[in-house]
Protein backbone atom coordinates (compact mmCIF):
# COMPACT_ATOMS: atom_id res chain seq x y z
CA UNK A 1 0.00 0.00 0.00
CA UNK A 2 1.40 3.40 -0.93
CA UNK A 3 2.39 5.65 2.05
CA UNK A 4 0.01 8.40 0.91
CA UNK A 5 -2.96 6.03 0.93
CA UNK A 6 -1.88 4.55 4.25
CA UNK A 7 -1.87 8.03 5.80
CA UNK A 8 -5.30 8.73 4.32
CA UNK A 9 -6.74 5.47 5.69
CA UNK A 10 -5.45 6.33 9.14
CA UNK A 11 -6.98 9.81 8.85
CA UNK A 12 -10.32 8.25 7.83
CA UNK A 13 -10.14 5.86 10.77
CA UNK A 14 -9.37 8.70 13.20
CA UNK A 15 -12.21 10.83 11.82
CA UNK A 16 -14.67 8.04 12.56
CA UNK A 17 -13.14 7.44 15.98
CA UNK A 18 -13.14 11.11 16.98
CA UNK A 19 -16.45 12.26 15.48
CA UNK A 20 -18.62 9.19 15.36
CA UNK A 21 -20.98 8.63 12.44
CA UNK A 22 -20.03 10.48 9.24
CA UNK A 23 -21.42 10.29 5.71
CA UNK A 24 -19.28 9.55 2.67
CA UNK A 25 -19.58 13.16 1.38
CA UNK A 26 -18.51 14.48 4.80
CA UNK A 27 -15.49 12.19 4.83
CA UNK A 28 -14.64 13.13 1.25
CA UNK A 29 -14.70 16.84 2.15
CA UNK A 30 -12.45 16.31 5.18
CA UNK A 31 -9.96 14.17 3.29
CA UNK A 32 -10.13 16.25 0.08
CA UNK A 33 -10.86 13.21 -2.09
CA UNK A 34 -13.84 11.97 -4.12
CA UNK A 35 -16.77 10.07 -2.61
CA UNK A 36 -15.78 7.10 -4.76
CA UNK A 37 -12.34 7.12 -3.11
CA UNK A 38 -14.00 7.11 0.32
CA UNK A 39 -16.00 4.01 -0.67
CA UNK A 40 -12.79 2.23 -1.69
CA UNK A 41 -10.96 3.30 1.47
CA UNK A 42 -13.78 2.11 3.73
CA UNK A 43 -13.65 -1.28 1.98
CA UNK A 44 -9.88 -1.38 2.53
CA UNK A 45 -10.32 -0.64 6.24
CA UNK A 46 -12.87 -3.42 6.56
CA UNK A 47 -10.61 -5.86 4.72
CA UNK A 48 -7.79 -5.03 7.16
CA UNK A 49 -9.98 -5.93 10.15
CA UNK A 50 -11.25 -2.50 11.23
CA UNK A 51 -14.95 -2.90 12.24
CA UNK A 52 -16.56 -0.15 10.12
CA UNK A 53 -20.35 -0.28 10.00
CA UNK A 54 -22.35 1.18 7.10
CA UNK A 55 -25.79 2.48 8.08
CA UNK A 56 -28.34 3.32 5.44
CA UNK A 57 -31.12 5.90 5.50
CA UNK A 58 -31.36 9.73 5.78
CA UNK A 59 -29.24 9.71 8.96
CA UNK A 60 -26.98 6.92 7.84
CA UNK A 61 -23.28 6.89 7.20
CA UNK A 62 -20.21 5.10 8.46
CA UNK A 63 -19.24 4.50 12.07
CA UNK A 64 -16.93 2.26 14.04
CA UNK A 65 -18.30 -0.61 16.09
CA UNK A 66 -19.02 0.49 19.65
CA UNK A 67 -15.96 0.25 21.88
CA UNK A 68 -13.39 0.09 19.11
CA UNK A 69 -10.44 2.48 19.38
CA UNK A 70 -7.12 2.51 17.56
CA UNK A 71 -3.84 3.49 19.19
CA UNK A 72 -2.02 4.02 15.88
CA UNK A 73 -1.63 7.74 16.54
CA UNK A 74 2.11 8.36 16.20
CA UNK A 75 2.93 11.72 14.63
CA UNK A 76 5.24 12.00 11.65
CA UNK A 77 7.97 14.66 11.73
CA UNK A 78 5.96 16.88 9.37
CA UNK A 79 2.81 16.50 11.46
CA UNK A 80 4.64 17.32 14.68
CA UNK A 81 6.12 20.44 13.10
CA UNK A 82 2.77 21.53 11.71
CA UNK A 83 1.21 21.61 15.19
CA UNK A 84 2.96 24.93 15.80
CA UNK A 85 0.53 26.34 13.18
CA UNK A 86 -2.54 24.81 14.79
CA UNK A 87 -4.05 28.25 15.41
CA UNK A 88 -3.35 29.42 11.86
CA UNK A 89 -5.21 27.15 9.42
CA UNK A 90 -5.05 29.70 6.60
CA UNK A 91 -1.27 30.20 6.76
CA UNK A 92 -0.83 26.44 7.19
CA UNK A 93 -2.61 25.90 3.86
CA UNK A 94 -0.44 28.57 2.22
CA UNK A 95 2.64 26.72 3.44
CA UNK A 96 1.36 23.49 1.92
CA UNK A 97 0.72 22.00 5.38
CA UNK A 98 -3.09 22.05 5.45
CA UNK A 99 -3.61 18.30 5.07
CA UNK A 100 -0.62 17.53 7.32
CA UNK A 101 -1.98 19.79 10.06
CA UNK A 102 -5.44 18.24 9.83
CA UNK A 103 -3.92 14.76 10.15
CA UNK A 104 -1.80 15.82 13.13
CA UNK A 105 -4.80 17.32 14.92
CA UNK A 106 -6.80 14.13 14.38
CA UNK A 107 -3.99 12.02 15.86
CA UNK A 108 -3.59 14.26 18.89
CA UNK A 109 -7.35 14.29 19.45
CA UNK A 110 -7.51 10.49 19.19
CA UNK A 111 -4.75 10.12 21.79
CA UNK A 112 -6.47 12.39 24.33
CA UNK A 113 -8.84 11.06 27.00
CA UNK A 114 -12.49 11.57 26.11
CA UNK A 115 -13.01 14.67 28.26
CA UNK A 116 -9.89 16.44 26.99
CA UNK A 117 -10.65 15.51 23.38
CA UNK A 118 -14.07 17.11 23.76
CA UNK A 119 -12.50 20.25 25.21
CA UNK A 120 -10.04 20.42 22.29
CA UNK A 121 -12.93 20.26 19.82
CA UNK A 122 -14.76 23.03 21.68
CA UNK A 123 -11.70 25.30 21.53
CA UNK A 124 -11.37 24.70 17.79
CA UNK A 125 -15.10 25.40 17.28
CA UNK A 126 -15.12 28.60 19.34
CA UNK A 127 -11.80 30.33 18.65
CA UNK A 128 -10.44 31.33 15.27
CA UNK A 129 -7.41 33.45 14.40
CA UNK A 130 -7.66 35.52 11.20
CA UNK A 131 -4.18 36.91 10.54
CA UNK A 132 -4.69 39.47 7.71
CA UNK A 133 -5.60 43.06 8.57
CA UNK A 134 -9.13 44.34 7.94
CA UNK A 135 -10.20 45.31 4.43
CA UNK A 136 -6.97 44.15 2.83
CA UNK A 137 -6.58 41.05 0.75
CA UNK A 138 -3.65 38.82 1.53
CA UNK A 139 -0.59 39.03 -0.70
CA UNK A 140 -0.54 36.48 -3.53
CA UNK A 141 2.27 34.11 -2.56
CA UNK A 142 2.48 31.38 -5.21
CA UNK A 143 6.11 30.66 -4.29
CA UNK A 144 5.55 30.41 -0.54
CA UNK A 145 5.47 26.62 -0.42
CA UNK A 146 8.79 26.38 -2.30
CA UNK A 147 10.35 28.97 0.01
CA UNK A 148 9.01 27.17 3.10
CA UNK A 149 10.46 23.87 1.91
CA UNK A 150 13.86 25.52 1.47
CA UNK A 151 13.63 26.95 5.01
CA UNK A 152 12.75 23.54 6.44
CA UNK A 153 15.35 21.58 4.50
CA UNK A 154 18.14 24.22 4.67
CA UNK A 155 18.42 24.51 0.89
CA UNK A 156 20.14 27.41 -0.89
CA UNK A 157 17.81 29.30 -3.23
CA UNK A 158 18.63 31.20 -6.40
CA UNK A 159 16.11 34.06 -6.42
CA UNK A 160 14.75 36.80 -8.66
CA UNK A 161 13.35 39.55 -6.41
CA UNK A 162 11.48 42.79 -7.19
CA UNK A 163 12.51 45.77 -5.03
CA UNK A 164 11.28 49.34 -5.09
CA UNK A 165 14.60 50.35 -6.67
CA UNK A 166 14.51 47.63 -9.30
CA UNK A 167 15.00 43.88 -9.58
CA UNK A 168 17.84 41.84 -8.17
CA UNK A 169 19.05 38.25 -8.55
CA UNK A 170 21.02 36.60 -5.77
CA UNK A 171 21.49 33.39 -3.86
CA UNK A 172 20.00 33.30 -0.35
CA UNK A 173 20.09 30.91 2.59
CA UNK A 174 16.56 30.86 4.05
CA UNK A 175 16.56 31.05 7.86
CA UNK A 176 12.88 31.52 8.66
CA UNK A 177 9.44 32.81 7.70
CA UNK A 178 7.46 35.48 9.54
CA UNK A 179 3.74 36.24 9.12
CA UNK A 180 3.10 39.90 9.99
CA UNK A 181 -0.33 41.48 9.48
CA UNK A 182 -1.24 38.87 6.87
CA UNK A 183 2.02 39.41 4.93
CA UNK A 184 4.70 36.72 4.66
CA UNK A 185 8.36 37.68 5.02
CA UNK A 186 11.46 35.56 4.47
CA UNK A 187 14.47 36.11 6.71
CA UNK A 188 17.55 34.89 4.87
CA UNK A 189 21.32 35.11 4.83
CA UNK A 190 22.48 36.83 1.64
CA UNK A 191 25.95 38.18 0.88
CA UNK A 192 27.06 37.59 4.50
CA UNK A 193 24.20 39.66 5.93
CA UNK A 194 20.79 38.69 7.31
CA UNK A 195 18.10 40.38 5.21
CA UNK A 196 14.30 40.45 5.09
CA UNK A 197 12.32 39.80 1.91
CA UNK A 198 8.59 40.13 1.25
CA UNK A 199 7.64 36.73 -0.19
CA UNK A 200 5.07 38.11 -2.63
CA UNK A 201 7.84 40.04 -4.41
CA UNK A 202 9.79 36.96 -5.40
CA UNK A 203 9.46 36.59 -9.16
CA UNK A 204 11.17 33.19 -9.19
CA UNK A 205 12.96 30.86 -6.79
CA UNK A 206 15.05 27.82 -7.70
CA UNK A 207 16.92 25.36 -5.52
CA UNK A 208 20.63 25.29 -6.33
CA UNK A 209 21.05 21.77 -4.98
CA UNK A 210 23.33 22.99 -2.18
CA UNK A 211 22.60 22.72 1.53
CA UNK A 212 23.75 25.26 4.12
CA UNK A 213 24.43 25.34 7.84
CA UNK A 214 22.33 27.70 9.93
CA UNK A 215 24.35 30.32 11.84
CA UNK A 216 24.98 29.10 15.37
CA UNK A 217 22.69 30.81 17.87
CA UNK A 218 20.49 32.57 15.30
CA UNK A 219 17.16 33.50 16.98
CA UNK A 220 14.41 34.31 14.49
CA UNK A 221 12.12 35.98 17.03
CA UNK A 222 14.93 38.13 18.44
CA UNK A 223 16.07 39.14 14.95
CA UNK A 224 12.53 40.12 13.98
CA UNK A 225 11.98 42.18 17.13
CA UNK A 226 15.22 44.13 16.60
CA UNK A 227 14.57 44.53 12.87
CA UNK A 228 11.09 45.91 13.60
CA UNK A 229 12.52 48.35 16.13
CA UNK A 230 15.11 49.60 13.64
CA UNK A 231 12.48 49.96 10.91
CA UNK A 232 10.24 52.01 13.17
CA UNK A 233 13.15 54.24 14.17
CA UNK A 234 14.07 54.77 10.51
CA UNK A 235 10.49 55.48 9.43
CA UNK A 236 9.55 57.97 12.13
CA UNK A 237 11.81 60.86 11.23
CA UNK A 238 10.00 63.68 13.03
CA UNK A 239 7.37 64.76 15.53
CA UNK A 240 4.18 66.68 14.71
CA UNK A 241 2.26 68.83 17.17
CA UNK A 242 -1.47 68.44 16.67
CA UNK A 243 -4.73 69.79 18.04
CA UNK A 244 -7.33 67.04 18.14
CA UNK A 245 -11.08 67.20 18.56
CA UNK A 246 -12.75 64.57 20.77
CA UNK A 247 -13.54 62.57 17.64
CA UNK A 248 -9.99 63.08 16.37
CA UNK A 249 -8.71 61.55 19.59
CA UNK A 250 -10.69 58.40 18.79
CA UNK A 251 -9.46 58.38 15.20
CA UNK A 252 -5.76 58.82 16.00
CA UNK A 253 -4.97 55.25 17.20
CA UNK A 254 -7.14 53.84 14.43
CA UNK A 255 -5.18 55.74 11.77
CA UNK A 256 -1.70 55.68 13.31
CA UNK A 257 -1.68 52.49 15.39
CA UNK A 258 0.88 52.31 18.20
CA UNK A 259 2.26 55.77 17.38
CA UNK A 260 -1.21 57.25 17.81
CA UNK A 261 -1.76 55.42 21.08
CA UNK A 262 1.59 56.72 22.43
CA UNK A 263 0.65 60.28 21.45
CA UNK A 264 -2.62 60.05 23.37
CA UNK A 265 -0.90 58.64 26.46
CA UNK A 266 0.37 62.12 27.41
CA UNK A 267 -1.97 64.79 25.95
CA UNK A 268 -2.18 68.41 26.99
CA UNK A 269 -5.15 69.70 29.02
CA UNK A 270 -8.45 69.86 27.07
CA UNK A 271 -9.87 73.25 26.12
CA UNK A 272 -13.49 74.28 26.53
CA UNK A 273 -14.58 72.15 23.55
CA UNK A 274 -12.54 69.09 24.53
CA UNK A 275 -9.70 69.63 22.03
CA UNK A 276 -6.23 68.56 23.22
CA UNK A 277 -2.66 68.97 22.00
CA UNK A 278 -0.51 65.89 21.35
CA UNK A 279 2.90 65.11 19.92
CA UNK A 280 2.81 62.42 17.23
CA UNK A 281 5.78 60.59 15.69
CA UNK A 282 5.52 60.89 11.90
CA UNK A 283 7.38 59.77 8.80
CA UNK A 284 8.83 62.08 6.16
CA UNK A 285 7.01 65.33 5.41
CA UNK A 286 5.44 64.03 2.18
CA UNK A 287 4.09 60.87 3.85
CA UNK A 288 3.03 62.70 7.02
CA UNK A 289 1.05 65.22 4.97
CA UNK A 290 -1.07 62.51 3.36
CA UNK A 291 -1.46 60.61 6.63
CA UNK A 292 -2.59 63.68 8.59
CA UNK A 293 -5.14 64.64 5.93
CA UNK A 294 -6.94 61.40 6.76
CA UNK A 295 -7.96 63.00 10.06
CA UNK A 296 -9.92 65.60 8.10
CA UNK A 297 -11.43 68.46 10.07
CA UNK A 298 -10.85 66.66 13.39
CA UNK A 299 -7.21 67.77 13.60
CA UNK A 300 -5.06 70.88 13.17
CA UNK A 301 -1.31 70.72 12.58
CA UNK A 302 0.43 73.23 14.87
CA UNK A 303 4.01 72.37 13.96
CA UNK A 304 6.62 72.06 12.69
CA UNK A 305 5.98 75.05 10.49
CA UNK A 306 7.09 73.22 7.32
CA UNK A 307 4.59 70.42 7.92
CA UNK A 308 1.80 72.88 8.70
CA UNK A 309 2.51 74.72 5.42
CA UNK A 310 2.57 71.43 3.49
CA UNK A 311 -0.82 70.38 4.89
CA UNK A 312 -2.26 73.86 4.24
CA UNK A 313 -1.02 73.71 0.64
CA UNK A 314 -2.62 70.29 0.11
CA UNK A 315 -5.90 71.55 1.60
CA UNK A 316 -5.79 74.60 -0.72
CA UNK A 317 -5.40 72.34 -3.76
CA UNK A 318 -8.35 70.24 -2.62
CA UNK A 319 -10.46 73.34 -1.94
CA UNK A 320 -9.74 74.68 -5.42
CA UNK A 321 -10.50 71.32 -6.98
CA UNK A 322 -13.88 71.10 -5.29
CA UNK A 323 -14.75 74.83 -5.60
CA UNK A 324 -16.99 74.20 -8.61
CA UNK A 325 -19.31 71.43 -9.63
CA UNK A 326 -17.64 68.78 -11.78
Amino acid sequence: MRPVRADRLLSLLLLLQNRGRMTAPELAAELEVSVRTVYRDVEALGASGVPVRAERGPEGGYRLMDGYRTRLTGLTDAEAGSLFLAGLPGPARELGLGAVLASAQLKVEAALPGELAGRARQVRERFHLDAPAWFRGADPVPLLESVARAVWERRVLRTHYRRWRGEVRREVRPLGLVLKGGIWYLVALAEDAVRTYRVSRFQAVEETGDLFTRPAGFDLAAYWAESSRQLEAALYQGTARLRLSPRGQKLLPMQFGAAGARALADPGPPDGEGWVEVRLSVESEAIATGDLLRLGTEAEVLGPAELRRAVAAAVAVLADRYATDG
